[in-house]
């Protein structure tokens, strides 16, 4: 699977991720989702919007899929990803559980 392979919640995901369009973003996730990043989970979309507001103000991130493939079930996209971080850019994997209502699991690393 290839960047332009991306399944279309995945490529909205990112989409509104450097569009820091937090709505849009959040709109891409089950309600009942699971984000797992910096060591800690968050749960729901509340929560995640609560999230993205705090790592969007924080970080100010873009992120750029490189390449994304099928791995035990999820969705693996490696990305490079730039912002107000020490060491920006990175390459980060995005390891996404989806289902027909969007993204239900989430786990940056």
């Amino acid at each position: 699977m290839t960047k332009t392979a991306l399944p279309e919640i995945l490529a909205r995901y990112f989409d509104a991720q450097n569009r820091h369009d937090i709505d849009a973003l959040v709109a891409c996730f089950n309600p009942d989702a699971v984000v797992h990043d910096e060591g800690r989970d968050i749960i729901g979309t509340e929560a995640i919007r609560a999230w993205k507001i705090e790592t969007s103000a924080k970080y100010s991130v873009t992120v750029e899929p490189v390449e994304a493939r099928l791995e035990d079930g999820k969705t693996v996209v490696l990305a490079t990803v730039s912002g107000n971080f020490k060491g920006s850019p990175a390459n980060l994997t995005y390891r996404f559980g989806l289902n027909d209502a969007g993204i239900h699991s989430l786990a940056i690393g």
